[in-house]
């Protein structure tokens, strides 16, 4: 079996949105399939590796891509895709031969929560919920003081802390967050802090001395501004599951993620 992108759609799409999972040729480069599949998801997490399942594994880490195996996998590496998830690896085979195997699986994404007047919302918190992430803090020694102190300001909470907990990736394999603000717009009074694959620059204006209160500005490739009157966070949250957000993303996606 050769193995492509194409192949490994003809592969997935054999076994449907629904989940399943197949041995395929002994033979068959594992390698070589999980770096196609990374290409297109991620780094993978590892949930069995020479037999032995990691002991953190359970329903919101995957654990649903092992259960056709009934303890036979010996390694199995997965991916966490809108609400699938996807695993690829070696497993025993009913006479014990050791063969690769793909497998999909349903993946329960939390709903986010309607916000009620007067609520205080963290932001931060909601979207953690809203892409279903698990995973522990990826940054969370990040220290702050030398890009504050390089920028002249100190920056928003939320940014901050969306940068500890998720590090550097993309929203919906979309929103590409940056580490650290870019500067390149500064004399037009704004920072970068995000962008998108269709050139989408996402911004604060930088006004006034309280950063958590900075505006959050979307200039278009075509140079035109537009303003939203909130935070970081919470502009990505609602871009993600708001259908009448000029930028959203919820007419295309019904789940959402991170894409570490």
């Amino acid at each position: 079996m050769e193995l492509t992108q194409a192949t490994v759609n003809d592969l997935l799409t054999r076994l449907g949105p629904e989940g399943g999972h197949m041995y395929l040729p002994v033979g068959l480069d594992t390698q070589e399939l999980t770096d196609l599949l990374g290409a297109r998801y991620g780094t993978p997490r590892t949930l069995v590796l020479d037999g032995f399942t990691d002991p953190t594994v359970d329903e919101a880490r995957g654990a649903a891509l092992l259960l056709p195996f009934e303890g036979r996998a010996v390694t199995i590496r997965a991916w966490a895709y809108g609400d699938q998830w996807v695993g690829t690896g070696t497993a025993r085979d009913a006479e014990g031969t050791e063969r690769p195997v793909l497998a999909v699986a349903r993946r329960q994404v939390p709903e986010p929560l309607a916000v009620a007047p007067g609520e205080a919302v963290d932001w931060v918190r909601r979207l953690v919920r809203i892409t279903g992430w698990t995973d522990p803090a990826w940054r969370p020694d990040v220290d702050w003081a030398e890009p504050e102190s390089r920028l002249g300001t100190a920056l928003p909470r939320d940014y901050k802390r969306m940068v500890e907990m998720f590090g550097e990736g993309a929203f919906d394999g979309f929103l590409d967050l940056n580490q650290e603000p870019w500067t390149h717009l500064r004399e037009d009074g704004l920072l970068i802090w995000a962008g998108t694959e269709h050139e989408d620059l996402y911004c604060w204006r930088t006004d006034g001395d309280d950063p958590d209160r900075w505006p959050v500005v979307v200039r278009s490739f075509d140079g035109e501004d537009l303003s939203f009157d909130c935070g970081t966070a919470e502009f990505v949250c609602r871009i993600l599951v708001d259908p009448h957000h000029p930028y959203t993303l919820a007419r295309y996606f019904d789940t959402h993620w991170f894409m570490n």
